[in-house]
């Protein structure tokens, strides 16, 4: 049930409409939250019931382990049991492989594993709470809050990843649906959709024909096809986390963004500022500072730097290439860092203008983007191959990747590069025709093929 699907429009509208019905009948938010918790339990189950269970397991093992929290054995058990689950199902055959590989033994240990959709973002949202209640910035709630809090269907297959001290404190308030609030989640959620079904669905169709053989095309084809993908993983991602802010907030709670307009970062610092918010400041509080952060002196500040976003780079995906893509952006904000602390002043005068910073950081970020991308390292060394050799073949310039360039654009000019989208108020004929004309181009140029969100791989 993706969020572009016509079950989801069905479900969300009934959810909607039997959340009001609780709100306009009771003043006290447990019932409320227990429909919701049904409602996200429905919501996983529609993908695969089995999971359910390692849903509710990985929320007993935080609420039992904070309960207990001032023994350390508790403490440890309940970071390293959502961890260790989350490394069996994710990372189990990509171990055993790669050590047999290195030893040349035989493998007989490969077990078909089902990867549980979503189990990445809501381990992240176990440990968040486990992590904050330890070190006293949360205080523990009871069980049923902490169920709503990891399952929240909005966020629950591909983010974003909401810390526990963002989201529980809305718990304890009651939050209402609102007319503003419905306003706003509606035309984020068109804008979102928009994003997902219209660009980054037509762009994968070129993306994913070039990636499957990439031997075949030109080098200006593969050049073209690396940018085209920065902009799908883009649209692709943010669409998606835009529709998940926008049915959090239609329901009464607030998400932060998780983009701000990344591909207008001068640096790869900035980029990661901007760019999965929710997950690099996720790294940031719970892993980079919890190693030492820049406390320890400069070497240990680059090699945390470096297991941060190493492992970063598997959290995406057991293969060697997300290893890759995370080790250039960790080496990349070490070089930042270290020019940063060297610079001789201030007030010194910028060497390289911003439109050049922009556009290097964004080269950077879509080379990057390859390894990130590619089935394995061989088709990663194809394309970046044929790239530089500028080799010939099959030259197709996609007017779909030129389109998104300029409608990226505008979209930035528009929100002043703040990321924030402009809100019309749907009670003029300004706003209504402007939401009807958004919600017509959507569905009249939307892909209407197979085409999953990205991240729920992840």
């Amino acid at each position: 049930m993706t969020f572009n699907s016509f079950s989801f429009f069905a479900f969300f509208i009934i959810v909607l409409a039997i959340t009001l019905l609780i709100q306009s009948f009771s003043h006290s938010n447990k019932a409320k939250h227990i429909f919701l918790l049904l409602s996200s339990y429905f919501f996983y189950a529609y993908w695969d019931w089995r999971f359910c269970f390692l849903l509710l397991s990985m929320t007993i093992i935080a609420y039992i382990c904070t309960m207990q929290c001032d023994k350390r054995t508790f403490r440890v058990l309940g970071v390293v049991t959502p961890l260790i689950i989350l490394g069996f199902f994710k990372y189990f055959n990509f171990f055993i492989s790669s050590f047999c590989s290195l030893f040349n033994l035989e493998n007989s240990l490969v077990l078909n594993i089902i990867l549980p959709v979503g189990i990445s973002f809501y381990t992240f949202q176990s440990l968040s709470y486990t992590i904050d209640v330890i070190k006293g910035k949360q205080k523990q709630v009871s069980f049923m809050n902490l169920a709503l809090y990891i399952s929240f269907f909005p966020q629950l297959f591909s983010g974003p990843i909401i810390k526990s001290t963002d989201f529980l404190p809305q718990l304890e308030n009651e939050r209402l649906i609102t007319l503003s609030a419905l306003e706003s989640g509606i035309q984020i959620f068109v804008f979102g959709l928009f994003k997902k079904i219209v660009l980054a669905d037509r762009l994968s169709l070129f993306v994913n024909e070039v990636y499957r053989t990439p031997e075949a095309f030109s080098g200006a084809t593969l050049a073209l096809a690396v940018i085209s993908y920065s902009l799908q993983i883009y649209f692709d991602f943010s669409g998606y986390s835009d529709m998940a802010i926008a049915c959090a907030k239609m329901l009464g709670y607030d998400y932060s963004r998780n983009f701000n307009v990344p591909y207008i970062s001068q640096n790869v610092t900035e980029f990661w500022k901007r760019w999965h918010i929710s997950l690099s400041t996720w790294l940031q509080q719970y892993l980079y500072f919890s190693l030492g952060g820049n406390r320890k002196g400069k070497i240990r500040t680059y090699l945390n730097l470096m297991i941060t976003m190493v492992l970063g780079g598997l959290w995406h995906g057991a293969s060697w290439n997300f290893i890759i893509w995370g080790a250039l952006h960790g080496g990349a904000l070490c070089v930042h860092k270290f020019y940063l602390k060297h610079k001789k002043s201030r007030t010194t005068k910028r060497f390289i203008p911003t439109s050049f910073s922009v556009l290097g950081t964004f080269i950077f970020v879509s080379f990057c983007w390859i390894f990130f991308r590619a089935e394995n390292f061989n088709t990663a060394q194809a394309i970046l191959s044929g790239i530089f050799t500028w080799q010939d073949g099959i030259t197709h310039m996609y007017l779909w990747t030129f389109i998104a360039i300029i409608i990226l654009f505008i979209a930035t000019i528009i929100s002043h590069g703040d990321g924030f989208y402009p809100i019309f108020d749907l009670l003029t004929v300004k706003g209504l025709f402007i939401l009807f004309v958004a919600i017509a181009l959507t569905l009249g140029l939307a892909y209407v093929g197979d085409n999953p969100f990205i991240y729920f791989q992840f």
